[in-house]
């Protein structure tokens, strides 16, 4: 395993070797570290405000931000960081709670949270001309912040995902009418319900979600204490309805930028009806579309990456 990098505010860099990846006071024990074998990249932290942040930094040229849904990391994008860090600069991040990063039990958790997690990332990295790849809650978290940050954003790439009120939709008040029970609570925190059971639900193809990988998705949630910034982006899904709608209103701040849109067509949860809403609003968009589930970069790599590239150029 190679050596963690920790980076201070100040910029200075600590090497962390094996047999821990230390995360402030929290370790992780080499049987619960990523398979090196799926998951190559070097780790880095970065300390704010909130916490500290671990995220992954490969190749050189245009940066390219990748930013993660739930119950999803960083590991999400490691195919196409290991393909796109040949030409250009590839940063993944793991929102505070998630991945490798760590995991304050006081943290709100909401996506408003998490953007201002990410918008200070960018300033102590000081990125420029971004490109951005975003999936799931990383949309509403990212997009934020690539509003925020108009001037350093280049390109946008949207995966299953949405930016707009939810608290009309039949489907979201179901899913937090649970979620904010005794019942949901108890699943969530007890039984790490979202990586164990949702995760499944999210792949049309179940084959693709080999009991491997799915380890590697339910890893950094080992015990109950490290899952509730699971529980509470889940409770966000109407939570932070207005605020999802506020920012859909702020999105003309990147309507000169080029997008592509990434779609898996049999995605259970964000169904193709989000698509044409976002096709409706993005109307010179590139889109291409796959019959696979939520996780597009898990059940259509090469096919992902691909678009991608052609879009680069």
């Amino acid at each position: 395993m190679a050596p963690a990098i920790f980076v201070s505010a100040s910029g200075n860099e600590t090497h962390i070797h094996p047999p821990y990846l230390i995360i402030m006071q929290h370790s992780i024990p080499v049987q619960q570290a990523p398979d090196t074998a799926l998951y190559p990249s070097r780790s880095r932290f970065v300390q704010l405000a909130a916490g500290n942040m671990h995220y992954v930094d490969e190749g050189a040229g245009e940066v390219i931000l990748f930013v993660h849904g739930t119950p999803a990391w960083s590991f999400l994008y490691r195919r196409h960081i290991a393909a796109l860090s040949k030409k250009y600069r590839c940063i993944a991040i793991d929102h505070l709670g998630f991945g490798l990063s760590e995991k304050p039990t006081d943290f709100p958790g909401t996506p408003q949270a998490h953007a201002h997690n990410l918008s200070e990332f960018i300033q102590k990295l000081a990125l420029k001309n971004m490109i951005w790849e975003v999936n799931d809650f990383g949309a509403p978290i990212g997009l934020v912040c690539a509003i925020e940050h108009a001037r350093r954003s280049k390109r946008m790439v949207l995966f299953n995902t949405w930016l707009w009120e939810t608290q009309s939709n039949p489907a979201a008040q179901k899913v937090d009418k649970i979620i904010r029970s005794a019942l949901g609570r108890f699943l969530y925190l007890n039984l790490n319900f979202s990586p164990r059971v949702l995760l499944k639900q999210g792949f049309s193809d179940k084959k693709k979600l080999s009991k491997k990988l799915h380890r590697q998705y339910l890893l950094p949630f080992p015990r109950k204490s490290t899952r509730h910034s699971l529980l509470r982006l889940a409770q966000s899904l109407t939570g932070s309805s207005n605020w999802y709608q506020e920012q859909r209103e702020k999105l003309g701040a990147l309507d000169k930028k080029p997008w592509l849109i990434l779609w898996g067509m049999k995605d259970k949860f964000l169904t193709p009806d989000y698509l044409e809403k976002w096709t409706s609003r993005l109307p010179g968009a590139a889109v291409h579309t796959w019959d696979c589930g939520h996780f597009v970069q898990e059940e259509c790599p090469a096919e992902s990456i691909g678009a991608i590239e052609a879009f680069m150029r």
